[in-house]
């Protein structure tokens, strides 16, 4: 497996959230994760809410491989950097254990403030790019 330094997986990972040029985060997601990759978001508390309320007992959402995941990182992009002037920065402290990587972040307003945060944990393959990525907001 390639040695990967946590933290600054941490750091690139989280910069493909804020990247306004189209072609930048589609380079930035094809050199992050593994073409077959998948994002896996265990969704806020209120959408958990709803899906029981429909009968979903585990919602999930995913997307797979680099066109889903630009997508949802460019919709992500669209709601919370370019609508509400956000920011996401990665936490110090990420640590890898064999081929998983812990990170946490924030999510910073215009004014500094964090207003929010979560973290990941990240599966890489061989070649250290990501292959699974379990999101938590909130966490």
């Amino acid at each position: 497996m390639a040695e990967t330094d946590p933290q600054r997986l941490a750091d690139r990972y989280i910069a493909q959230w804020n990247v306004r040029d189209a072609a930048e985060r589609r380079a930035a997601v094809e050199g992050l994760w593994a073409e077959d990759g998948t994002h896996v978001l265990h969704p806020p508390a209120e959408m958990r809410r709803t899906a029981a309320e429909l009968g979903f007992d585990h919602p999930t959402l995913r997307a797979r491989g680099h066109d889903a995941i630009e997508i949802r990182v460019a919709r992500s992009f669209e709601r919370f950097v370019e609508e509400q002037g956000l920011v996401f920065r990665a936490r110090p402290g990420a640590t890898r254990l064999e081929g998983v990587v812990r990170i946490g972040w924030e999510v910073v307003s215009g004014t500094g403030d964090v207003v929010g945060g979560g973290s990941d944990m990240l599966v890489l393959d061989d070649d250290g790019r990501i292959k699974a990525d379990y999101m938590f907001p909130g966490s």
